[in-house]
């Protein structure tokens, strides 16, 4: 029986800083990871990526969500590193 797929999503703008962190988490997910990479700017074809917004409170990007959970980093404006997002299940299997 396979174990549930972590979803991991990706909140940008398109801006350099962004594209750090989306290389960043595509660099460290497994197999058990579910990348998901919203461009906020572009939109999504339903407006799902914005409504998402609005509901994980996301105010400052990049941001990153795990099984629904805006990380803690991306509540302040900073920028996750690999400890952060280790600690978050990304890339652990």
């Amino acid at each position: 029986m396979s174990a549930k797929k972590r979803k991991v999503e990706i909140f940008t703008q398109g801006c350099p800083k962004c594209e750090d962190a989306v290389s960043l988490v595509k660099s460290l997910a497994c197999d058990s990871c579910d990348v998901v990479v919203w461009d906020v700017n572009k939109g999504c074809a339903t407006n799902e990526c914005r409504d998402k917004v609005k509901t994980y409170g996301i105010t400052q990007y990049p941001a990153i969500v795990v099984n629904g959970r805006l990380l803690d980093c991306c509540k302040s404006g900073g920028c996750p590193d690999v400890s952060t997002l280790k600690a978050a299940g990304i890339g652990t299997g």
